[in-house]
């Protein structure tokens, strides 16, 4: 057997050929199983040359092969090169690199791909869209209607429902990829990015946690869609440490099927928290749940006829006519616990980033005492939680549904000040995409996937006009 090759190659119809001069080697032809358009392969005892017709695409090794190794693909886009050869090691130079397989990476790279400029996308966990598949609860919908959750270029079916299941989404992100090509590198967790400002290049060191490997990529560009969302976040409670009972992140929360006649505390009374604390309900649980901050309660229609409102209509008209019909529907709240912000759901959502509360049915359950609304948290002591209203109650589980952290800050490095000290951009909407030497990000503009996909046309427009100047 001779010399193991893997090939990895980026490209559209402009891709040049390959030129290695070195061993007769044997082509894997497992070695991906994510190729697509023609591979002609001529050998010789000196001289291999590879011909690459594909759109652009980004083949991964598949787990098992062992290589001596790893060529990148040259491609040719006017006078750059990216092109690399090194024995037993993986490297690789690509225009534009992506962390991130959420929906905002996904829609990135497919605008980029749209207009036939290089990129990889990189990811940690072992498929794409993790959040969804791996890290949220069964019954979890889309809380907004369809026409606003679209990635760009490519509508949600006429026959899907207005609101879209977990299910339909994952379904709707998966034939999204397949459509455009997008074929992220999975099991790639990234250690630290940088910027060479002598090489004007960002270098991303990663790994690959399949085979524990170093992996060394270059690019042009960088984007940061790891979003939001990546980190499940638990407060620091007194007390925490002694319950004795099970606590779990509402990451992890799937149904409340094993939590029946349990005394169970639900922590956050976002839209995860409320619709967490209904389906433990329904489950059979003694359910309560934690109202610390003051919250907008809305159906999904109400919010509906007020995102078509914004389109013609001042935020603060919206406002106005959406909590006229929010007290039409539930009354005064204020008795049952749910305290109302003194500002309007969609100036919040504006300026603040935190969404109103998409009711499923939580308030009915709640004015019906089946769900009991308890103030914040003073202490933990074994069992008992005591309250800041003084009450102290006994559970079995605890569930925090108390959101999500940014990791950026964790990884990248000489990031212009593109990011705060929390991880999200320091610029507000709709300046909050683009930093310096070449860094996007994506998927952090509190704005939800409708955020989502106009961050990604703004940055494949943006990287386009870039890289057309250049090679002019």
């Amino acid at each position: 057997m001779g010399v193991v090759v893997a090939i990895v190659f980026a490209g559209g119809a402009n891709s040049g050929g390959l030129l290695v001069v070195g061993s007769e080697f044997e082509w894997v032809n497992d070695v991906s199983n994510n190729i697509f358009g023609s591979l002609q392969l001529l050998t010789g005892k000196r001289n291999v040359r590879l011909s690459v017709i594909c759109t652009p695409i980004c083949a991964q090794v598949e787990k098992g092969i062992s290589l001596d190794f790893m060529i990148n693909a040259k491609l040719i886009v006017g006078r750059e090169r990216y092109i690399g050869l090194s024995p037993k090691n993986t490297e690789l130079k690509i225009l534009v690199l992506i962390i991130g397989a959420g929906p905002a990476g996904l829609a990135t790279s497919a605008c980029l791909n749209l207009q036939n400029i290089p990129n990889i996308v990189l990811e940690k966990e072992d498929c794409c869209a993790s959040l969804w598949k791996k890290r949220s609860y069964d019954r979890l919908k889309l809380h907004l209607a369809k026409q606003f959750c679209e990635l760009p270029h490519m509508p949600f079916p006429q026959n899907a429902p207005t609101f879209v299941s977990k299910t339909g989404f994952i379904q709707y992100l998966d034939n999204y990829a397949s459509h455009f090509n997008v074929n992220p590198i999975y099991h790639r967790t990234v250690e630290s990015a940088s910027f060479d400002e002598r090489e004007r290049k960002w270098l991303v060191i990663v790994r690959n946690t399949l085979i524990n490997a170093v992996e060394k990529y270059e690019g042009k560009f960088l984007i940061v869609a790891t979003g939001e969302n990546s980190e499940g976040y638990t407060p620091n409670v007194p007390g925490l440490d002694s319950f004795h009972g099970e606590v779990v992140h509402s990451s992890r929360y799937e149904n409340g099927k094993r939590f029946d006649d349990k005394n169970v505390l639900v922590v956050g009374c976002g839209n995860s928290g409320m619709e967490i604390a209904y389906d433990l309900s329904n489950w059979g649980a003694q359910t309560s749940i934690v109202v610390r901050n003051h919250v907008h309660v809305l159906t999904k229609r109400i919010v509906q006829l007020g995102m078509v409102l914004l389109k013609i209509v001042p935020c603060y008209l919206v406002d106005n006519i959406i909590l006229c019909l929010s007290k039409f529907k539930y009354g005064n709240l204020s008795d049952y616990g749910l305290q109302k912000p003194s500002k309007g759901p969609f100036y919040l959502k504006r300026v603040t980033g935190r969404s109103p509360v998409i009711d499923v049915g939580t308030v009915d359950k709640i004015k019906a005492q089946e769900i009991k609304v308890f103030p914040s948290i003073n202490k933990i002591n074994g069992d008992c939680i005591q309250f800041a209203n003084g009450e102290t109650k006994s559970f079995d589980a605890i569930v925090f549904a108390t959101g999500y952290r940014s990791t950026v800050r964790k990884w990248l490095k000489d990031d212009g000040g593109l990011f705060n000290e929390e991880g999200m951009p320091k610029k507000r909407f709709p300046s909050h995409w683009k930093g310096e030497n070449g860094l996007y990000c994506a998927g952090f503009s509190r704005s939800g996937l409708y955020g989502i996909s106009n961050d990604a046309k703004s940055i494949a427009q943006d990287i386009c006009v870039i890289f057309g100047q250049k090679n002019l």
